[in-house]
């Protein structure tokens, strides 16, 4: 990496604002931020493995027709309740805009409870000038209610510290399959197109390898992506709100430092084991 002096990434159990208070101006070149969503519920993930029975009473078939019992391993849950989220979330976004290069990016994700007023306040602290894209996550899955369209998307509200420099490695993104690449031609379809702001992707799969257990986990795959297209190789990457570390395993991934922070202990100790045995990664807060 070429800016290797320090740790490959560094995971804090502290509030992440006082975590990016203790970051140098302009020294980061992506800041991505996953905050509770201000759902006024609170999130519960349960935890299950399956354990397979001999007598054929299990509640759950697999392949074969072999059957299974559910065991409760236990859940991870946080209140997702704000009564100013406005007032939480601006300090978050007033150092981000301090600690990011001239080149850096901001990626804040959030979904359509408040998104359109999280954009006014980002508007006010970067600039409307600074606002580069509204990126739209679709995916497919989870109830469908018979009084409106489900709501099956989150936002992404993309900034740039400064729009004439911001950092943008068109050619790291992963290209995705044309939907009609008949109409293209063999050259470009076997290319592929660069994805547009509206990225259908799904979700962590809740009974798949990625899952960790933890409530509002984000897929590796959105964020490699946001992480390939706005920092370069070796650069850092940070994420105050950090959860179960998608993020930094992204930017490991892809050659890139990280630090992330979250004052809950429970996420701590999901990024511990996401990241246990990974050289290079230290662990501040708690026992560590």
């Amino acid at each position: 990496m070429s800016e290797s002096a320090g740790p490959r990434g560094t995971v804090h159990c502290a509030d992440g604002v006082e975590v990016a208070r203790g970051l140098a101006d302009e020294s980061v070149d992506l800041v991505y931020l996953d905050p509770p969503f201000n759902t006024g519920k609170r999130q519960e993930r349960e935890r299950t493995r399956a354990k397979r029975v001999e007598d054929g009473e299990g509640d759950r078939i697999g392949f074969g027709g072999r059957r299974y019992e559910t065991v409760r391993l236990g859940s991870r849950s946080f209140d997702d309740v704000f009564d100013d989220y406005l007032g939480f979330l601006e300090p978050f976004l007033v150092e981000s805009r301090r600690v990011l290069k001239t080149s850096g990016s901001l990626y804040l994700h959030l979904d359509y409870r408040e998104a359109h007023y999280a954009k006014v306040l980002l508007d006010q602290i970067f600039g409307r000038e600074c606002f580069v894209n509204e990126i739209i996550w679709a995916y497919d899955y989870g109830g469908r209610p018979k009084k409106r369209w489900p709501a099956k998307h989150d936002t992404i509200l993309f900034y740039a510290k400064d729009p004439d420099r911001n950092l943008f490695n068109v050619d790291e993104v992963e290209r995705i399959p044309y939907m009609a690449p008949g109409l293209v031609g063999k050259e470009k379809a076997a290319r592929g197109k660069l994805p547009t702001d509206t990225w259908w992707h799904t979700i962590v799969s809740p009974t798949g390898k990625e899952k960790l257990g933890y409530p509002t986990q984000k897929p590796l795959g959105v964020l490699k992506r946001i992480v390939a297209a706005s920092s370069p190789p070796g650069g850092l990457v940070v994420d105050l709100v950090a959860g179960s570390g998608t993020a930094g395993a992204a930017a490991l991934e892809l050659g890139r430092r990280f630090v992330l922070a979250d004052r809950s202990e429970e996420a701590f100790a999901v990024m511990r084991r996401r990241f246990d045995g990974e050289a290079g990664v230290e662990f501040r807060g708690l026992e560590a």
